[in-house]
């Protein structure tokens, strides 16, 4: 008898098989039980009749709990009126372990309460789904990218210098020394561009922002392409392509995932590159219009000036040519004014905020060292950085693409600590 996994049983059907999993549900109807079954690639209904198992199998499904782990013997079938279109007609049942009181039972529990079981709380459908969904987008960035001939590079996580200052960072010891935990990897990048042409990293980054916002984790994960002979507006381009694909993707390998969320599809299927854009001036200009006096030309924009910027497209909406002022000093200043730069953010609908920050890197060796000596940065800290624009410099241009954002926009859950497994929040770090 051959032991499948629940993803498999498509290709078994009318085979009687052996599957492994745990119990997350059941009931019964007078002589028929029907267990609730899953086993980490998915879940399934298996159906117990006593007339066809006998008294002591009918007992033991009647009597398990919520989250024994058992080995199950059964017919594989169709079932049309299921969303994954088969079930199972259970023939023998062997309980490997009886869980007894588990703490996350069918009932409404309190937020606080489930990320205190965050380990356990990982098994529920809704988090498997969001779990799935979370591989599948990295899955569809691994794709996209080596499709169109970038190298995965993979920079340090302990840095001894950071993109954006090092207000934010957690400051450690390395030995006699200070470090950093990586903030991003973009600089490191860079240098990668310079020798691979495409490149893009994948990892943790982490910030030490007191923020407690739906949108913010201490820990989380980031994308990073750079791109060496690649300007402004040419990276526009390949971030549109990119979201374009990796949400196609979802649609495609993950309709269940998506069912069981919920998610409004009709949202998702009508992303499609190219997508619009909005100057930061203009940004400003329909803001003030629209009720928003309290934001003005040189100030950054907060969630509810982002949502409503957002609110009036139906796509992601790309806001470029911010000011000098505000960003950071690798960005390469417009060739017409001196007061904007060469970036965009990518503003995602439905109130999920930027998922993505670009910009063309500045690449002239004297405005370089500038732009360090005007954010106050020690250059020696910068020297082997400033060598990229100091030995065969290029026009050159990246962006940073958010995880777990991107996998909330998605899935259609409110807060990112359901998009990663085990979140680090501003007063958590357990379990």
């Amino acid at each position: 008898m051959k032991t499948i996994m629940i993803h498999e049983m498509p290709n078994h059907a009318g085979e009687t098989v052996r599957i492994g999993g745990w119990l997350a549900n059941k009931r019964s109807s007078g002589k028929i039980a029907f267990l609730q079954l899953r086993d980490g690639s998915g879940f399934v209904q298996g159906v117990v009749v006593k007339e066809v198992v006998g008294e002591d199998i009918f007992a033991k499904a009647k009597s398990m709990t919520q989250e024994s782990s058992l080995y199950i013997t059964a017919e594989v079938t169709v079932d049309e009126r299921s969303t994954f279109g088969y079930e199972l007609q259970v023939k023998e049942i062997e309980v490997i372990h009886e869980a007894v009181d588990y703490p996350i039972t069918p009932k409404e529990h309190g937020t606080e309460f489930l990320m205190d079981h965050r380990h356990l709380w990982l098994r529920s459908r809704k988090q498997h789904a969001v779990m799935k969904i979370r591989d599948e987008v990295i899955r569809a960035t691994y794709e996209f990218f080596h499709m169109n001939g970038f190298v995965k590079v993979d920079p340090p996580i302990l840095t001894g210098s950071s993109p954006e200052g090092t207000s934010e960072l957690f400051k450690t010891k390395y030995f006699d020394e200070d470090a950093f935990l990586s903030q991003s990897g973009q600089l490191y990048m860079e240098a990668a561009a310079m020798a691979l042409g495409k490149v893009f990293s994948f990892g943790p980054t982490f910030r030490a922002e007191k923020s407690k916002t739906r949108r913010h984790l201490i820990e989380f994960w980031m994308i990073e392409p750079e791109m060496a002979f690649v300007e402004f507006e040419e990276s526009l381009v390949v971030q549109e392509q990119y979201v374009t694909h990796v949400i196609q993707s979802v649609l495609q390998n993950c309709p269940i995932e998506l069912e069981r969320l919920d998610r409004d599809l009709s949202k998702l299927e009508k992303i499609q590159a190219p997508f619009p854009r909005i100057s930061y001036d203009d940004a400003i200009k329909f803001l003030n219009d629209n009720g928003f006096d309290d934001i003005k030309w040189g100030e950054d924009f907060g969630a509810p000036h982002e949502t409503a910027i957002a609110e009036s497209y139906d796509m992601p909406v790309f806001i470029t040519h911010y000011p000098i002022g505000i960003k950071p000093f690798y960005m390469q200043p417009h060739p017409d004014r001196d007061d904007v730069v060469l970036c965009a953010d990518l503003i995602a609908p439905e109130g999920y905020g930027e998922i993505i920050g670009g910009s063309e890197r500045v690449h002239d060796y004297e405005l370089m060292k500038q732009r360090i000596k005007e954010h106050n940065l020690d250059e020696s800290a910068y020297e082997w950085y400033l060598d990229l624009s100091k030995y065969g410099a290029v026009p050159h241009s990246g962006f940073g693409l958010g995880l777990e954002r991107t996998v909330a926009w998605i899935s259609g859950v409110e807060h990112v600590r359901e998009t990663i497994p085990f979140p680090r929040l501003l007063n958590r770090l357990y379990p």
